[in-house]
C-alpha cells in the first residue's frame, strides 16, 4: 500500500518535473476518494535550493524522511559528474529498505550515480539515453519508450512522461479509480495507450476537442459496433473526411483507437471485478474470449487470465 511519498531536492532541480510529482501524489484530493498520502519534500539541508531557472526552494523535511518512504519520487535535475554523497547514501538506504524509486527524465542519472540501475531495465530523456549508458554501462537502456517499470525501479522518459510514470505507480499501487479520479482533476489522460508491452508506454498525438464528443460516445458503448458510417454521422461529418480528422487528431485509425480503449477497459474489469473473461470479453465489446485474448496479449504482453493474476485487487 503506497502511504508515503518523498522527493527530493538538490542543487539544479527541473521545477515541471518537481511540479509533476507533487501534482500527482501531493495533492490531498481524500474527498475524491484518493487515499491519503504523507508527501514530504525533502533536501540536505533547510537552506534554499536553486533550481534549473533561476528561481530556489526550500523543503520543510531532510534527506532523513527519504528512507521511511513507500516511494521515493527523483525529479529531474542538472546533469553532473558527482552528485551530492548525502542524497546518494539516502537513496541508497531508502531502497535497501523496501522504498520503490521513481526517476523523472534525468532523475535516472542519480539512481545511476547511486548504483541502483545495475542490471535493470530503465530509460531517460532520448537525448541523455547515451551519456546514462556510456556512465552506467550495467544498465539495460530502452531510449525509445515512455517509461519502464522494474519493479522497484521505475524510469521515465523526458518531461510530461513523468506524469505517465507516476500515474502508472498510482495504478500500479492504488488501482485504476485511483488513477482515473487523479487523472480527471490532472485534465490529462489516465493510461496513453501504444504498441508496448506490459510495463511500458509509447505516447500517442493527443486528442484534438473537435472529435472530442464522438470519442466519449465511443467510449460510453465500448461493447456496441461501430463503423466508420455511423461515427461520421455522429460527428455529423462525411466518412472521407471524418476518416482524415480522426487519423490526424489521433495518429490512428477509428477500429485500432477502439481496440486500444477497450483493451483498457477489458484490463480495469480484470483488476477490479471478478468476472469472468467471457464477461469480460462481452462488456468490452470484444464479444469472445478468444478475441479478447488475442487482441489483449498483442497489447499487454500476457493473457487475460495472467493479468488478473498479478494485477487484481
Amino acid at each position: 500500500m503506497l502511504t508515503s511519498v518523498a522527493t527530493p531536492l538538490i542543487d539544479g532541480v527541473a521545477p515541471f518535473e518537481f511540479g509533476v510529482i507533487c501534482e500527482v501524489f501531493g495533492i490531498d484530493r481524500t474527498d475524491e476518494g484518493v487515499p491519503a498520502i504523507d508527501f514530504r519534500v525533502c533536501a540536505e539541508t533547510a537552506d534554499p535550493v536553486r533550481t534549473g531557472v533561476g528561481a530556489w526552494m526550500t523543503a520543510e523535511q531532510r534527506f532523513d524522511a527519504l528512507v521511511t518512504a513507500d516511494l521515493v519520487a527523483v525529479p529531474a535535475s542538472r546533469i553532473r559528474d558527482e552528485y551530492p554523497p548525502a542524497i546518494v547514501d539516502a537513496l541508497r538506504a531508502a531502497h535497501a529498505n523496501g522504498a520503490i524509486l521513481l526517476s523523472v527524465c534525468s532523475g535516472a542519472f542519480l539512481l545511476g550515480a547511486a548504483g541502483l540501475l545495475d542490471g535493470r531495465a530503465c530509460t531517460t530523456h532520448w537525448r541523455h539515453a547515451e551519456e546514462l549508458a556510456r556512465r552506467f554501462p550495467k544498465a539495460r537502456i530502452d531510449p525509445d519508450v515512455l517509461f519502464v517499470d522494474d519493479g522497484e525501479i521505475v524510469t521515465s522518459a523526458g518531461t510530461a512522461a513523468g506524469i505517465d510514470a507516476c500515474l502508472h505507480v498510482v495504478r500500479r499501487e492504488l488501482g485504476s479509480a485511483v488513477t482515473a479520479a487523479i487523472a480527471r482533476r490532472m485534465v490529462v489522460a489516465p493510461q496513453r495507450d501504444g504498441g508496448q508491452r506490459q510495463f511500458v508506454e509509447t505516447p500517442t498525438p493527443p486528442q484534438a476537442d473537435s472529435l472530442q464528443p464522438t470519442l466519449t460516445w465511443m467510449l460510453d458503448r465500448l461493447d456496441t459496433d461501430h463503423s466508420v458510417a455511423t461515427l461520421a454521422a455522429h460527428a455529423r461529418m462525411s466518412e472521407r473526411t471524418f476518416a482524415r480528422r480522426f487519423a490526424a487528431e489521433t495518429g490512428t485509425t477509428p477500429h485500432r483507437w477502439l481496440t486500444s480503449q477497450r483493451v483498457l477497459h477489458a484490463r480495469r474489469l480484470l483488476e477490479e471485478t471478478d468476472f469472468s473473461v467471457e464477461v469480460v470479453a462481452h462488456r468490452s465489446g470484444f464479444g469472445t474470449a478468444a478475441l479478447l485474448r488475442h487482441h489483449f496479449t498483442a497489447a499487454v504482453g500476457v493473457p487475460p487470465k495472467d493479468y488478473r493474476r498479478s494485477f487484481a485487487h
